[in-house]
């Protein structure tokens, strides 16, 4: 998405001809895909005619995108240019699902949303969800999820059939990867590990540009990968993962010594985890502590997944990036105790505080693809249309 462009600019961003382009361009303008915008000329300097630019033809399409965590549901109107055009948030609760089905609290929003822009309706092309946990091989609901209640149900197929439109779901670490390759041209051919560390610890990673896993069921489960055989009990059921180390919910558990083997919080208030942070970073030994415990967990999982796959970036996303520094130290260590880690150092790690932009890029770009390769591709060129006119 780097808006308007000229027809040269578009043959020297993709590499095909300017008699290519020209082409292309005329049957996009002709199935009302895009729109050719006035000629200005830049400066009085100019001379010659000047150029003309094209750009999508905004109301061509619309697709609503639902971003689902353990806190929050965010839900955003996009229209084909990638604009977006509005959004709304509902706060989740532990029972929010158990009180209303997953379907028709979508459907519910949904409607909400439309009712805003009544222009929309008639041009919505499909509905995008991206969700933690681990997709059915089918792609209509979730085997497990860390939010409570959404597991088992089919309501992806549910919301299609309530809709009548096609509905997608995503798993957020795949979007993760998707999204930091968009928000960086300098990583859109690298190889990237993307760590979201917060309610959960997810990964998505590409290897030179290109996404890993067989599809969105195949995303890595690096938050539940063991740390510590029969450890601390994680929100999955299981014991020693990496997220029952990393996690809001275990960095509050570490800071309080609670047992490893109480319950899992439900959800931890951000300003709860920030408060830890705020205590860190001032010296306090118990929530040192416990972000010294969380960066062995990452950095350990690192390192294994460094034996296998060898990223030039790892992206630290989510709430978590903020206490980057505050788990570096013991990240760093666990990596430089592995023979891969001591022989080729470490990748370069930062973070990105806002993990919210790369889960929604991800989500934006990989749904508008799927409008063209499905609604629009299939559409007749300029010549069949001439043709039967």
């Amino acid at each position: 998405m780097q808006g308007a462009q000229s027809r040269t600019a578009l043959a020297t961003l993709t590499g095909l001809s300017h008699a290519s382009i020209t082409a292309i361009m005329s049957d996009l303008l002709v199935q009302g895909l895009v729109a050719e915008l006035p000629a200005e000329r830049p400066d009085g300097r100019s001379r010659g005619r000047p150029a003309t630019f094209v750009n999508f033809e905004r109301n061509a399409a619309h697709a609503a995108l639902f971003e689902i965590d353990v806190n929050r549901a965010r839900l955003s109107l996009v229209d084909y240019g990638g604009v977006l055009v509005d959004r709304i948030e509902t706060d989740l609760a532990p029972t929010t699902f158990a009180k209303l089905a997953p379907s028709e609290f979508l459907s519910d929003r949904l409607t909400a949303l439309l009712s805003r822009t009544p222009t929309a309706p008639a041009t919505l092309r499909r509905v995008a969800i991206s969700v933690q946990g681990i997709l059915d091989r089918e792609g209509k609901g979730l085997r497990w999820s860390p939010i409570q209640h959404l597991a088992g149900s089919a309501f992806a197929d549910e919301l299609a059939q309530i809709c009548n439109l096609p509905v997608t779901l995503h798993k957020r670490g795949r979007l993760l990867a998707e999204g930091a390759r968009w928000l960086d041209p300098a990583l859109h051919e690298a190889s990237v590990a993307t760590v979201f560390i917060g309610s959960t610890v997810a990964m998505g990673v590409t290897f030179r540009g290109q996404i890993m896993g067989r599809g969105d069921e195949g995303a890595t489960e690096f938050g539940h990968m063991n740390h510590m055989p029969n450890g601390a009990l994680c929100r999955c059921g299981m014991r020693g993962c990496i997220e029952a180390y990393a996690a809001d919910y275990a960095v509050l558990r570490n800071a309080y010594s609670v047992p490893e083997t109480a319950q899992p919080a439900p959800a931890v208030p951000a300003q709860q985890y920030e408060a830890l942070m705020h205590r860190a970073e001032g010296g306090d030994r118990a929530a040192t502590y416990a972000f010294n415990i969380a960066g062995r967990a990452i950095g350990y999982g690192l390192s294994r997944m460094l034996a296998i796959y060898d990223p030039s970036h790892v992206l630290i996303v989510g709430p978590g990036a903020r206490a980057l520094e505050l788990m570096r130290p013991e990240i760093d260590q666990a990596i430089k105790s592995s023979l891969v880690g001591k022989i080729n150092g470490s990748p370069l790690i930062v973070g990105h505080r806002d993990e919210t932009e790369p889960v929604f890029r991800g989500l934006l770009m990989k749904t508008l693809n799927d409008i063209d390769q499905s609604d629009f591709a299939p559409l007749p060129n300029s010549e069949r249309i001439g043709a039967t006119g």
